[in-house]
């Protein structure tokens, strides 16, 4: 059996920008400084987030050497994957980074063939649906725990 953390770092290339699944290029502190301030997990921890990117398949943006956008995909490789804590910094907004990591990610070769992908967004319906995300199909099955202020409550 083979976990994510032994998968090749995969790399795409296009107009002078990267997508690397490379764990070692990822910068925890743009990564965490970003998601500490965005509506879906406000005040989260620097611990928590490095532990998020531990146990997940990440895929950073890069601009040379500095990282200008990041996503993470949750999954057991075989059935299921979940897709979060995706953005581009603002100042790359607007350049058809987010849609060409959407299609590294979605391309990924441990990621193929897989029955069920979700993910949970505030503000970005146009872009996902351009990959075939579409609203719940049969939302009365869902069910969750969303604890909503679980970071404000931690000492």
């Amino acid at each position: 059996m083979i976990a994510f953390e032994e998968f090749e770092p995969n790399e795409y290339h296009r107009n002078g920008f990267l997508i690397s699944t490379d764990p070692t290029r990822l910068d925890l502190d743009l990564i965490h400084g970003f998601l500490t301030n965005c509506y879906w997990c406000k005040g989260i921890s620097r611990e928590i987030v490095a532990r998020s990117i531990e146990h997940s398949l990440c895929f950073g943006i890069y601009d040379s050497y500095d990282q200008v956008g990041f996503a993470r995909v949750i999954s057991d490789f075989a059935t299921y994957a979940y897709i979060g804590d995706v953005f581009v910094l603002e100042h790359y907004r607007a350049r058809g980074l987010s849609k060409w990591l959407m299609e590294c990610i979605l391309r990924h070769p441990q990621l193929q063939r897989l029955r069920r992908w979700s993910l949970v967004t505030g503000d970005a319906h146009g872009l996902y649906s351009q990959f075939g995300f579409t609203p719940l199909q049969a939302p009365e099955r869902w069910m969750e725990i969303h604890n909503l202020d679980v970071y404000a409550k931690l000492p």
